[in-house]
């Protein structure tokens, strides 16, 4: 299949308001792809990639539509080479005009960026993403920009998905939804499904040192909203460490990661506990977090120094040890627990790792729910998670049987730059550079964000900054700082990136503060002592 049928067909999913709909675009697509093809289209549509993470960054992305761009304003609209034919296949492909992007060709592609390390491999990276894009037609690049970046907001997410899948083979969306949720990998269930049919999908069940994907949580504002969403809940403390998953066989122990990937040779005090742990079989699900000397969480950041590329692993150990916290079994002694109650899971949690399991409180009323809340910020943690004791474990899906409740920081910051958009939001200034106020009338800058922009507000901070401008710099556009944005973010981790030597995780813009002038900007001081612990978390304006 050709990618422009693939994105012609995300347009249409995304135009569409009825669900229904939705899956049935989506049933008919697959029933037409090739066995080949699957895998790769069951992936794209639902906003991912099969290689995970690339390395593919804005500025690479807006190199690439800009090359592809000039590319189509030239006389010949021919594409040159770029990189040897062992590459990029005959020289015919490399000269002649555009051949058709098969889903295939994109896949080869990104695969080879994927794998493409060591000196000069950033050079190649953005050589073959050029190339790529330069080979796509408009509506390709669109989509595969939306896609590169986690912005091809269509609505086939993996709950349409499965239903899509299921009317596609003609099954049961519960068994596409048990199979995806065991294997973790909805591509190999949708191939399955589709070329042998729904006895195939058995074949798919709990397997010790085959990870599944961890169960997720939806959002609640408070702990009030938890309570009426959930009933009776139980809560547990929120920690800011690595979700790992640990299989366990006799002697035999492995822990992998949130993205299943194998982590077991970075943490060896998890695994020498574990092993210690009477059950001979066992899959617990958990965080691996770094404590301070008081007994602190160490920030997010500080956690993942242990989960380096290169690590010595033994002097990190030394310097910071890690500590599993349980708050899950999904295996134990031979018996799958993932169907039992959370409850249940949660008793029999207890009685195999006692010592290690998330502090918790049951059958809370709001007044003991909330003193738990602050209990748990005041030692540094997140904040809450909420949990309906009746509800199964639901790997890889973020149901609402799982709340997390955590307050979220706002710093009011000026607009020091912005980097134009590409794919549907070519033409406009987009991904916002933020400062605070340094204390020496400069702004210091904290990172940057695109999330949180209406089509409306990228318009109207386009034309504000355009007549802000000081220079540019390829695509960034410098402009005086006059402009105060309120940002929500959810923690702050050093960074050797930026001046300030912080950077905001997960920022994303509340509103433009028109009312405030850049002197009534936060401090990078006030910053320092969110990123020490030692300012209370504020809330997000609703």
């Amino acid at each position: 299949m050709q990618l422009d049928e693939l994105a012609a067909r995300s347009r249409d999913i995304a135009a569409t308001p009825r669900l229904l709909e939705k899956v049935a675009l989506l049933a008919e697509l697959l029933k037409r792809l090739a066995p080949d093809e699957i895998e790769i289209a069951v992936a794209f549509l639902s906003g991912a990639v099969r290689q995970g993470r690339v390395g593919i960054g804005g500025a690479m992305l807006a190199e690439a539509f800009t090359a592809a761009e000039s590319t189509e304003r030239s006389p010949s609209g021919a594409i040159q080479p770029t990189l040897d034919e062992a590459m990029f296949g005959p020289p015919g492909e490399r000269t002649s005009h555009r051949t058709p992007l098969t889903l295939a060709d994109v896949d080869a592609s990104l695969g080879r960026i994927a794998t493409l390390t060591g000196r000069g491999s950033l050079a190649l990276r953005a050589r073959t993403l050029r190339h790529l894009f330069r080979r796509a037609n408009a509506h390709e690049r669109d989509f595969l920009g939306r896609l590169l970046t986690g912005e091809l907001r269509q609505g086939a997410l993996a709950g349409l998905m499965h239903e899509a899948i299921a009317s596609a083979a003609g099954i049961s969306v519960e068994r596409v939804q048990r199979a995806s949720m065991l294997t973790g990998d909805l591509g190999r269930v949708a191939h399955a499904a589709l070329i042998e049919g729904a006895d195939a999908l058995d074949r798919f069940g709990l397997e010790l040192f085959r990870p599944v994907a961890p169960m997720l949580a939806q959002t609640a504002d408070t702990i009030d909203e938890a309570i009426e969403r959930l009933g009776g809940p139980t809560f547990e403390h929120k920690l800011d460490g690595a979700r790992i998953q640990i299989h366990k066989s006799g002697h035999d122990v492995r822990v992998f990661s949130r993205l299943l990937n194998e982590v077991t040779p970075a943490v060896p005090e998890v695994v020498e506990l574990v092993r210690a742990l009477p059950a001979r079989r066992l899959v617990l699900d958990g965080e691996a977090i770094a404590l301070a000397a008081d007994g602190r969480p160490h920030p997010f950041q500080v956690t993942m120094r242990r989960f380096g590329r290169r690590l010595d692993v033994q002097a990190l150990r030394a310097e910071l040890p890690i500590v599993p916290v349980f708050f899950d079994l999904l295996h134990e002694g031979g018996e799958d627990t993932i169907d039992l109650p959370q409850r249940e899971r949660f008793d029999r949690l207890l009685a195999v790792a006692p010592a290690h399991v998330v502090p918790h409180l049951r059958a809370a009323d709001a007044a003991a729910a909330e003193a738990f809340y602050d209990a748990a910020l005041e030692a540094g943690h997140e904040g809450v998670m909420a949990k309906d004791p009746a509800s199964p474990y639901l790997a890889g899906r973020r149901g609402a049987a799982w709340l997390k409740i955590k307050p979220a920081h706002t710093l009011d910051l000026v607009v020091l730059a912005a980097e134009w958009g590409h794919g549907r939001r070519s033409g406009w200034l987009s991904n916002l550079h933020l400062g605070a106020a340094d204390g020496t009338r400069g702004f210091a800058m904290l990172g940057k964000t695109f999330k949180g922009m209406t089509d409306a507000t990228l318009a109207w901070q386009t034309e504000r900054l355009l007549a802000l401008e000081t220079e540019r710099d390829g695509h960034i556009v410098h402009v005086n700082p006059e402009l105060v944005v309120e940002i929500a973010f959810n923690d702050v981790q050093e960074s050797p990136v930026y001046a300030s030597g912080m950077a905001l995780r997960f920022a994303r813009l509340v509103r433009y503060r028109e009312d405030k002038r850049p002197s009534d900007a936060d401090t990078v001081e006030t910053v320092r002592k969110i990123l020490r612990g030692q300012t209370p978390k504020r809330r997000t304006a609703r």
